[in-house]
């Protein structure tokens, strides 16, 4: 086994959640007096944490309907997010087919586990247990446990650090380009999943050093079962 530590991108890595954020921010929208968004136009933004999301869609609004910066605070509808993100979390979303099996497989062969995403901490770890995925990670780090997010290299250097591995034996997964970037400037291996968001756009122009069309062939992989 040539990897001791995977580090796994949450949203559309491990769990398909782009309609429950989306929900969450349209009705944080509602909220205050604007009009719901189409789902794809929300979660195209997915990837950087769910406040930046918010930021990067009320931008949109704004720049379509100017007169809404005048009464609108940006920090009230953040205000708002959160509260309707904590209802949302867990009700429509599902981890990709596989995911907690090859979690399992991993952790039983002695790999040591992290998530490592740009959401808030908070907001991770209840979707987590809302999955009944969070045991399965060592570390849990959120995109405001740290002064850096993905993908400043801080992040997954931090990961490797407190894990006591090695990054020419580690690895991270994930479904954009923010998380090829990370894992490239960490300098440890740079997967990614086929599914997943990136902003709509081909994974496979961040050329990652690996792509993995599902969950199962990562354990596969990981663990030299692969079919060639």
């Amino acid at each position: 086994m040539d990897f001791d530590i995977i580090s796994f991108d949450l949203d559309g890595t491990l769990v398909d959640t782009a309609g429950e954020i989306a929900e969450a921010a349209n009705r944080a929208l509602e909220s205050h007096g604007i009009e719901r968004r189409p789902e794809h136009l929300i979660t195209r933004h997915i990837g950087a944490g769910t406040r930046e999301l918010m930021l990067r869609v009320l931008a949109e609004v704004f720049l379509e309907q100017p007169e809404l910066a005048d009464r609108v605070r940006p920090e009230h509808v953040l205000a708002s997010l959160d509260h309707h993100y904590e209802a949302t979390t867990g009700s429509t979303s599902q981890p990709y087919a596989g995911a907690g099996e090859m979690l399992a497989r991993l952790r039983d062969a002695g790999v040591r586990l992290a998530c490592t995403t740009n959401k808030e901490l908070r907001h991770a770890r209840r979707l987590l247990e809302a999955h009944r995925l969070a045991e399965c990670f060592d570390l849990v780090t959120g995109g405001d446990s740290l002064s850096v997010k993905k993908p400043d290299a801080g992040v997954l250097r931090h990961v490797v650090f407190t894990l006591r591995g090695d990054r020419r034996r580690s690895a991270h997964l994930g479904d954009s380009h923010i998380d090829v970037q990370a894992a490239r400037q960490a300098g440890v291996a740079a997967w990614a999943v086929t599914f997943g968001y990136n902003g709509g756009r081909p994974i496979e122009a961040s050329r990652p050093d690996r792509l993995f069309p599902d969950l199962n062939t990562v354990a596969a992989h990981v663990l030299r079962r692969e079919v060639a």
